[in-house]
C-alpha cells in the first residue's frame, strides 16, 4: 500500500516520463479518484513544482515548459529531519564538522523550492541543541573505518594507546559504535584480552581491516555496553542503595553510568562506585521516590550534610519569629 507522499512523487515521475497525461489517466494509474488526484497536484505546487492544467476535451496535466527538476526533492518533514540532523552533527565531536555542515546545508538549499528553503534556513539560524560538550575532535577516518567494519562484520587490527599512554596492537571484532558523555567509543570483542571491551576512538592510532569475519551478538546495544563499562570503572568507594520504585522510573530519574540496576523485592538495588560521596548524595537528594542506603555508612553522613545545606538555603532570608516578652 503506497503512502500519499509516494503517490505525489509518482505523479511527478509520470509527468516527467510522458510529458502530458489527462486527469482520468493519471487517476487510473494511481488508483485514486479525481478529487484525490487534485490534492496530489496541489501538493506538487506547494513544493514549488509548476504543474499546468490544460482544460477542455483534450485537456491534460503537464509540467511547465522549460522546468528542470532538481536532482533531489524533500517534503517539509524530510527537510526538517535533515536540517536537525545537520545541527546535531556539530555537537558530536567530529573533525571539521562545521565546514561540512555548512557545505551540506548549502547543497540542500540549492535544490529546495524558495518557501521551503526559507523555513530550513530559519531552523539553522535560530535552533541550538544542548549536547554535552565534546572532547577535541577525533579523526573522522577512524570513525568511518570502524563503522564500515562493524557493518561488514569484519575483524580489524587497532593500534591503540591506553589512558596511561601504553601502546598496543589488538585484533578486535567491532560490534558497534556509540556516542557517550562527549566521546566516541567502539564496543567489541578484544582477542588480546579475551572479552568484551570498549575503546575510545580518540585513542585509536590506526585501523587495519583484516580478512577474518565474525558474527555479532543479536541486538547488541553499544550505548548500553559503554554506559555499563563506565559505571563499573574502579572507584574509591563501593555503594549499595535500595531505590523504592520500579526499574523504568529508576532509569528515567537517574542515568546508566551511575551504576548497575538490579530489580529486587521492595524496589531496585543500585550498585555503584564513587570517589565523592557528597556528589553521590546530591544525586539521591533530587529523586522523587524514597531510598535506603545499604552501604557505606559514610553515605548517611553525606546525605545529612546535603540536607543541612538545603535547609540553610530554605531558611535564608526568612523573617524571624517574634519573641514574646
Amino acid at each position: 500500500m503506497y503512502s500519499p507522499t509516494t503517490r505525489v512523487l509518482t505523479v511527478l515521475e509520470l509527468l516527467q516520463a510522458h510529458g502530458a497525461l489527462s486527469g482520468p489517466e493519471l487517476a487510473r494509474r494511481l488508483e485514486v479518484d479525481g478529487r484525490t488526484l487534485r490534492r496530489y497536484i496541489a501538493r506538487l505546487e506547494d513544493l514549488g513544482i509548476p504543474v499546468v492544467a490544460e482544460r477542455g476535451r483534450y485537456g491534460a496535466y503537464r509540467l511547465m515548459p522549460g522546468f528542470k527538476l532538481p536532482p533531489m526533492m524533500f517534503t517539509d518533514d524530510e527537510a526538517l529531519a535533515l536540517s536537525m540532523g545537520l545541527l546535531a552533527v556539530r555537537g558530536l565531536g567530529l573533525a571539521d564538522a562545521a565546514p561540512a555542515v555548512q557545505s551540506a546545508q548549502a547543497k540542500l538549499e540549492r535544490v529546495m523550492p524558495e518557501p521551503l528553503r526559507r523555513r530550513v534556513r530559519a531552523l539553522g539560524e535560530t535552533v541550538r541543541l544542548d549536547l554535552s560538550q565534546p572532547e577535541p575532535a577525533a579523526d573522522n577516518a577512524v570513525l568511518l573505518a570502524l563503522s564500515a567494519a562493524a557493518h561488514e562484520h569484519q575483524r580489524v587490527r587497532l593500534a591503540y594507546r591506553s589512558a596511561q599512554g601504553e601502546a598496543s596492537q589488538r585484533e578486535v571484532d567491532p560490534y558497534g559504535l556509540a556516542w557517550r558523555a562527549g566521546r566516541w567509543y567502539m564496543a567489541g570483542w578484544c582477542h588480546l584480552r579475551g572479552g568484551l571491551r570498549s575503546f575510545r576512538l580518540d585513542r585509536v592510532q590506526q585501523v587495519e581491516p583484516l580478512q577474518a569475519h565474525f558474527s555479532a551478538p543479536a541486538d547488541f546495544d553499544a550505548v548500553r555496553h559503554v554506559a555499563l563499562g563506565i559505571a563499573s570503572l574502579p572507584r574509591a568507594i563501593g555503594i549499595q542503595v535500595l531505590l523504592k520504585t520500579d526499574l523504568p522510573t529508576a532509569r528515567e530519574e537517574l542515568f546508566d553510568a551511575i551504576g548497575l540496576f538490579q530489580p529486587c523485592e521492595g524496589g531496585v538495588l543500585l550498585h555503584s562506585q564513587a570517589d565523592d560521596l557528597d556528589w553521590y548524595a546530591r544525586q539521591l537528594a533530587r529523586l522523587s521516590f524514597e531510598v535506603e542506603v545499604r552501604q557505606p555508612d559514610e553515605l548517611h553522613a553525606a546525605l545529612r550534610r546535603c540536607a543541612q545545606r538545603l535547609l540553610q538555603w530554605a531558611e535564608a532570608g526568612q523573617p524571624q519569629p517574634q519573641r514574646a516578652w
